[in-house]
């Protein structure tokens, strides 16, 4: 008996030990996991995404619940729009307040109709990759309505960075970009901004 458990102890140690081992990653440490992202993680930061959309769509609570996907100190960069694509990215807005009133809420209280009011935004394909300091990410944006009732059209995308706060995954910065900047020259079609 004393054989044995001698036997199971030694298991035991070795299964732990090749547990730890697995867990250090190839880089021989624990910080090779710490960029890791966990299946929640993902889904966290796709349900961020999808309120987003509900967010510009509605400007429920005065703007503010598309502004709570931010950080407090969440920025939108324009580089879609002609003098946004010229500057190299524009920032259109940065804060709750700011972001709150760019979707027709906050201080505009979601009185004045704004050029995508009549628009559904539809985001699709969304990539996302863990970073150093959180997640960064891609997604095509598809608008219903921008070119009048029942229209489809592709209208760029959006590059974003992801961080998690005490209050969950946030948008760090949301940069909306041309199509054209993900396209190869040779497969760029007319319909690409």
């Amino acid at each position: 008996m004393n054989m044995r458990m001698r036997s199971l102890a030694a298991l035991a140690v070795a299964l732990g030990v090749g547990f730890a081992a697995g867990r250090l990653g190839e880089n021989g440490s624990a910080a090779a996991q710490t960029d890791a992202l966990t299946a929640l993680d993902y889904h966290e930061i796709t349900q961020v995404i999808n309120r987003y959309a509900y967010g510009i769509d509605t400007c429920a609570n005065l703007g503010y619940d598309y502004a709570n996907l931010f950080t407090p100190d969440g920025v939108f960069i324009d580089r879609n729009s002609d003098a946004g694509f010229a500057a190299g990215g524009r920032v259109l807005a940065q804060g709750r307040d700011a972001l709150a009133t760019l979707v027709g809420g906050g201080s505009r209280g979601c009185e004045t109709k704004l050029v995508w009011t009549d628009w559904s935004h539809l985001m699709l394909n969304h990539e996302i990759t863990p970073a150093p300091n959180g997640a960064t990410g891609r997604i095509y944006l598809v608008q219903l309505g921008m070119n009048g009732p029942g229209s489809v059209a592709r209208h760029g995308g959006y590059e974003d960075v992801y961080v998690r706060t005490p209050e969950g995954w946030r948008i760090q910065s949301r940069t909306h970009v041309r199509n054209k900047a993900w396209h190869s020259e040779k497969l760029r079609t007319p319909d690409l901004n």
